[in-house]
């Protein structure tokens, strides 16, 4: 076991971990990344688990150098299938747009809103 260090990327408030050096970091991100899976951190990494999800400044078993912001980010660890790299992508994020049909749409122009 050693002790790591990751930098929030909101916040940049330092984290201390102790974790086992055989998992290679691939990147920390304020986003989870499409099919990792995440474990707190202090916990053993779970067999299927691809990465630690920390809340910055109030995660348990991790020493912070200050309060932090209180949002998430991931450290990711790499990942291989069939002996290569699996590469990475944010989680899609579904966006809901509350556009009823008396409520204008296109540009807003010197004219008012084209229909």
């Amino acid at each position: 076991m050693a002790d790591v260090t990751y930098y929030c990327p909101r916040c940049e408030t330092l984290a201390t971990v102790e974790r086992d050096a055989y998992l290679a970091d691939k990147s920390v991100t304020p986003y989870p990344l499409e099919g990792w899976s995440y474990d707190p951190p202090g916990a053993l990494p779970d067999a299927d688990a691809a990465g630690i999800r920390f809340v910055c400044g109030e995660s348990e078993g991790v020493e912070w150098s200050a309060d932090g912001c209180g949002e998430p980010f991931y450290l990711n660890f790499v990942r291989h299938d069939d002996g290569r790299e699996v590469e990475s992508e944010p989680e899609s994020e579904f966006v809901e747009l509350n556009v009823g049909p008396s409520e204008p749409r296109g540009p807003q122009g010197p004219g008012g809103p084209t229909p």
